[in-house]
């Protein structure tokens, strides 16, 4: 499927994840501002799966030397440093009313932090000035290395507590209902936009290797 398939149905469901937040979902006890968490979650679990795909796809890459896995993980990393940014960003505003701070260094925002770094620092080598093959061959080692900070954001809540809610904890949390159709509309409708921007990356990737292999034959 290209990525143009997905535009359609992408701009529906943010248009329809939009309704939800503002006409559907109750205003919770904190008022409108908690309604950034509609944008917050599912910007922070997009940018975990980017992560993932960087860690499969870099996997794949050292069993094949294939170059196609090198840009689906060049891809999903830009990806995953994008949405954590906003993750990161939003939770600050939705923190300083909920908390009255903009930031708190507990376990879950400070594994956050650090997997923020990780992979913004892996971006900075995929740029570096190396030979091709031994930049993919480093970048898919540190591709799979720095995804062991993941399942800690993940499970940050649940090991060593947090102010962070924890995600999984579905029944305490003390969201209602509607909340919670709100919340699974946005993580389809930033599902959509995610595989979009992934496919289409990708693709960009792919034409500027093509590129370069035929001016290099040229030369």
């Amino acid at each position: 499927m290209k990525a143009k398939f997905l535009a359609v149905p992408a701009v529906l469901a943010l248009a329809a994840h939009q309704y939800m937040i503002w006409g559907y979902a109750p205003v919770a006890q904190s008022g409108p501002v908690q309604k950034i968490f509609y944008m917050h979650l599912p910007c922070s679990w997009w940018s975990l799966v980017s992560f993932f795909v960087v860690f499969v796809a870099s996997i794949l890459f050292l069993f094949g030397r294939n170059p196609a896995w090198d840009r689906v993980a060049g891809a999903a990393a830009e990806l995953g440093v994008l949405f954590a940014s906003l993750a990161l960003l939003s939770g600050s505003v939705w923190a300083r009313a909920e908390w009255g701070h903009w930031w708190l260094w507990d376990p879950k925002l400070t594994t956050a932090l650090i997997m923020w770094y990780v992979y913004a620092g892996y971006l900075v080598l995929r740029s570096t000035p190396m030979g091709r093959d031994r930049r993919a061959l480093v970048c898919a080692v540190l591709g799979i290395v720095a995804f062991l900070d993941v399942p800690l954001v993940f499970f940050a809540a649940k090991l060593w507590g947090s102010a962070h809610p924890d995600g999984l904890a579905r029944k305490s949390s003390g969201m209602e209902v509607r909340m919670w159709h709100t919340v699974f509309a946005g993580l389809i409708a930033f599902g959509f936009v995610w595989a979009g921007m992934l496919m289409a990356r990708i693709r960009q990737l792919r034409r500027g290797a093509e590129l370069e292999a035929r001016l290099v034959w040229d030369e």
